[in-house]
């Protein structure tokens, strides 16, 4: 199969090029380093003359993996202006962009698999930017499956669990504070980011991304990682107050 994949230099995106191309499957790979085509892919120019290459590289796409993104830790009311513009050109207009490119090279049968985020699901404080843009790559997810229904083209979004990865070590941090906040903002981004060992491991993560995306018939969402299925499951079932208290409690230091 021909399988594109953006963000493919580190982490999952890398991890499932050479898991792959192991198989023997045709991979190319987008990112801004060390991949096939260099590009930000919120650089919507760029893209599209990176599509018209892998048109003539490798004519229809199988499997596009819209994986490109990172993250941003920090209070809503002190983040910068910048930074806020970045996690959104990249993590949502970036997947938007992609999209518009990839659709009209995908195969008959092809799949199209948009790499969401647990906290697409469960929202954080001082991670409200990547926790929202997730979101709406799963909401963008969701009615692309709809707008593509009378077509072949299945499309899913999978919602990964913390993975150990250089993703949270590449995080935008952001430890501006006030009165308001105090130490609140750095001790709660440590507290998520002194969690490494308890990530899962990066090979079983892409055996279970790999696995899905291979499948004949695709869910509109699958959410990886045991504690995160229970909690999506219990967050339906009781008042979205004790959910928040709840999360905040954990996670507000």
């Amino acid at each position: 199969m021909n399988i594109v994949i953006t963000g493919a230099s580190s982490g999952i995106g890398k991890g499932l090029k050479e898991f792959y191309k192991k198989q023997g499957h045709h991979v190319v790979g987008i990112s801004r380093t060390n991949d096939d085509y260099l590009c930000d892919v919120s650089d919507k120019k760029s893209l599209k003359e990176i599509f018209v290459k892998i048109k003539e590289e490798i004519g229809e796409i199988d499997i596009f993996i819209n994986n490109a993104g990172f993250g941003l830790s920090g209070a809503i009311e002190l983040a910068t202006e910048e930074e806020i513009r970045k996690e959104y050109e990249v993590n949502v207009l970036g997947a938007i962009f992609a999209l518009q490119k990839a659709i009209p090279l995908m195969s008959k049968n092809g799949k199209i698999i948009n790499i969401s985020s647990a906290c697409a699901l469960f929202p954080l404080p001082f991670r409200a930017f990547y926790c929202s843009s997730k979101s709406a790559i799963s909401m963008l997810s969701d009615c692309l499956r709809m707008e593509l229904s009378k077509t072949d083209i299945q499309v899913c979004a999978i919602c990964p669990c913390d993975i150990k990865t250089p993703f949270t070590k590449n995080r935008v941090k952001n430890f501006t504070t006030n009165e308001r906040y105090k130490d609140s903002i750095r001790l709660s981004a440590e507290k998520i980011d002194n969690a490494q060992d308890k990530r899962m491991d990066l090979d079983k993560a892409v055996k279970i991304i790999a696995k899905i995306t291979l499948k004949s018939k695709l869910k509109p969402q699958y959410v990886m990682g045991n504690r995160n299925k229970f909690l999506y499951h219990v967050q339906k079932l009781l008042p979205k107050s004790i959910i928040l208290k709840f999360l905040t409690k954990i996670f507000y230091k």
